[in-house]
């Protein structure tokens, strides 16, 4: 056990506070319509700074088509993987890991995790490949057009898919600010819970 990371047993006196569950079919579809804004936001831009990506030949697009194809493939696990090394790092316990139509997800579902782990966790994705892919967008902006678009649509793609990652970080910095908080990460849904005297 790493001291002060997690508890093997929810302590006596705390209480739910909050509960996402990503498989529900109304969050399903408010977090897939979110994701696909975030995306849009970060691609859409982009894009319009270039009018030169479909001047190469066919095949070469089609190559930066696989290309990125490939990448959102990797990406989708590296994502995960991530979460997993940050949780494994901090309580050493065994992960979950899985896919749905609507959501892949890692998780410690044994275990309630602190605030601070929770978020160390929910936050080790979005910062490792913003700054992997921005910086490689940004080099191959320089190198070739359609490589950049094809960098860029990952780069969308893992924005998008940080939305739900992003929404439970934001409650936990701006709604649920009490450092003795505990979660439980099942990998598509979370608990948050507070002792029973907090509000």
């Amino acid at each position: 056990m790493r001291a002060g990371n997690f508890c093997e047993q929810l302590p006596e006196g705390y209480r739910e506070v909050y509960h996402l569950n990503a498989k529900a079919k109304k969050t399903g579809l408010i977090l897939s319509v979110g994701s696909l804004v975030m995306a849009l936001a970060v691609i859409l831009p982009c894009l319009l700074t270039t009018d030169d990506i479909l001047d190469e030949s066919l095949a070469f697009n089609l190559i930066a088509l696989l290309v990125c194809c490939a990448l959102i493939i990797g990406y989708v696990v590296a994502h995960e993987l991530v979460h997993g090394a940050a949780y494994k790092l901090l309580t050493g316990r065994k992960l979950t890991f899985g896919i749905t139509l609507t959501v892949a997800f890692c998780g410690v579902p044994d275990i309630y995790v602190s605030r601070r782990t929770a978020l160390i966790a929910l936050l080790a994705p979005f910062t490792v490949f913003s700054l992997l892919f921005s910086a490689l967008a940004a080099g191959l902006y320089f190198v070739n057009h359609t490589y950049y678009a094809a960098v860029t649509l990952v780069l969308g793609v893992h924005f998008g898919g940080c939305i739900g990652d992003l929404y439970m970080t934001c409650l936990l910095l701006f709604k649920y600010k009490n450092k003795r908080l505990l979660m439980r990460d099942t990998g598509p849904e979370q608990f948050i819970y507070y002792p029973t005297e907090e509000k």
